[in-house]
């Protein structure tokens, strides 16, 4: 199920967000009211799908829209040693150089964007109470599972955040504006997954299944560092439900729906209120930017250096400027895009390339990483078995014996080079520090700690009159 517009869905009317105002609980526009609207299970799921829709962001160059997972990569890859821009300039290329800004105008998108998911799936939340006894876990279930979701990405960008559980007035500022410890944040997190992973079913990609909240649920594990056996047997029950790697590492991002994805975002090629633009910004002159998300040189080595059979369907060279090198995993459809680099048989700002938010090769090298538990290596042949599958599949056969903590994370880079993981595995596994700093000195960059962590949007600052404390170095 990629189309998440549907009629019942005109709750979208009723609210609408703007710099001036809270959006954790935004004003109603309009004559309708979500009051009194999710009253069956037609109308709840109604709502449900109004959540993914709102993951899946709008496809449009207003400042004021929420594009959510669309440009999520501004703030996640960009801010790692895998991509930067292509001119050097302008709000993304703060990103490149450690130097993010707190009137940064993309991390004030991204930051409206996934709290007004949030608010969505607390809308549901709010109703569940009104859905069938058949159907009422299953939708509470998928609500928590996305609310869990997104705020467990933000928390690892923001840290301390407001902590929003329920649908809020627009006069409770002391919750929307109040950031609390992380710690709580990840409580309500595990909460959410443990409830999702009991209640859900596997089924649709596209959809929260019970092995996507299994599988988030061990990485949250892994990145708390503190429950390394409950994300192993977590993993082995994803690896026990039927997932397996798609023989040809190309499949898994174009040929949809494959076996080896768990959970990804969907999007419908050449639909405007559907499809997505950012494998067309990954491009040169097309889009709404000229090349963001290009090839580092560090990474494009690495690449070359372990990639193995998965280096033509993770970058190209750039077919206008041969010098640079471009993502090719979302290149819209599959298309070569012709010899200019931006001639595809549609409009490559409405591809329809779903974003992949997690899949089973992920989990193997996380079971890997279970079984290392914090270490330095690991030998076990558990451990083993699930690296050498990913290892095989790249047309890297040799019989592994061993794994270190720097061979995992380098397989990790690799394998999901462009996904959005690498700022995480770094800063999860404890090198961020010392891999990001030793980035920044060969590109001429300055870096720190307080760079990890993305500045609280000043705008929003000014609207708590003083609640919100900005992260430090800001």
């Amino acid at each position: 199920m990629k189309n998440y517009r549907y009629t019942v869905l005109f709750i979208l009317m009723l609210i609408s967000f703007s710099c001036g105002e809270d959006f954790l609980s935004p004003d109603p526009v309009s004559t309708a009211s979500s009051d009194g609207f999710f009253q069956n299970d037609q109308e709840i799921e109604g709502g449900i799908f109004n959540i993914y829709d709102g993951l899946q962001g709008v496809n449009d160059t207003s400042s004021g829209s929420n594009h959510a997972t669309q440009m999520e990569f501004y703030v996640t890859e960009m801010r790692s040693d895998n991509t930067r821009s292509k001119s050097g300039e302008g709000e993304a290329a703060q990103s490149d150089n450690f130097a993010v800004q707190s009137t940064n105008g993309l991390v004030a998108d991204h930051y409206r964007s996934f709290f007004n998911v949030i608010f969505r799936a607390n809308t549901v939340l709010a109703n569940i109470g009104n859905a069938s006894e058949e159907n009422a876990a299953l939708f509470e279930g998928e609500a928590k599972f996305l609310r869990a979701y997104v705020y467990f990405n933000m928390v690892r960008l923001y840290g301390d955040l407001p902590l929003v559980d329920r649908v809020i007035g627009i006069d409770e500022t002391e919750i929307s504006f109040t950031r609390r410890p992380v710690a709580d944040i990840y409580d309500l997190i595990i909460s959410d997954l443990e409830f999702a992973s009991n209640n859900l079913n596997n089924g649709s990609v596209n959809r929260a299944s019970r092995a996507a909240a299994q599988a988030l649920l061990a990485k949250v594990y892994l990145t708390q560092g503190t429950n390394y056996i409950g994300a192993q047997l977590l993993l082995e029950e994803v690896m026990a439900s039927g997932f397996m790697l798609e023989p040809n590492f190309n499949d898994v991002f174009y040929n949809e729906g494959n076996s080896e994805v768990i959970f990804a975002i969907g999007y419908t090629t050449g639909i405007t209120a559907d499809s997505q633009n950012f494998s067309a910004e990954f491009l040169n002159g097309v889009g709404r930017t000229v090349g963001v998300n290009y090839v580092t040189e560090d990474a494009k080595q690495a690449i070359l250096d372990g990639g193995g059979n998965r280096i033509d369907t993770s970058m190209r060279t750039d077919l206008i400027q041969p010098t640079q090198t471009q993502v090719a995993k979302y290149l819209p459809n599959g298309a070569d895009g012709g010899d200019d680099g931006k001639t595809f048989d549609f409009d490559a700002r409405l591809a329809g390339n779903d974003w992949i938010v997690l899949r089973y090769a992920d989990v193997l090298l996380m079971h890997v990483e279970s079984i290392m538990a914090g270490g330095q290596e690991t030998s076990v042949g558990a451990a083993l078995d699930s690296y050498q599958l990913v290892r095989d599949r790249a047309g890297l056969t040799d019989v592994v014996t061993s794994v270190t903590k720097d061979e995992l994370l380098n397989e990790r880079r690799v394998e999901l080079a462009f996904e959005n993981h690498r700022l995480y595995d770094l800063i999860r596994f404890g090198e961020a520090n010392q891999i990001l700093g030793a980035f920044a000195a060969t590109i001429g960059a300055n870096f720190s700690s307080n760079d990890l962590l993305l500045p609280i949007p000043q705008g929003e600052i000014g609207l708590s009159n003083g609640l919100l404390q900005q992260n430090p170095g800001y």
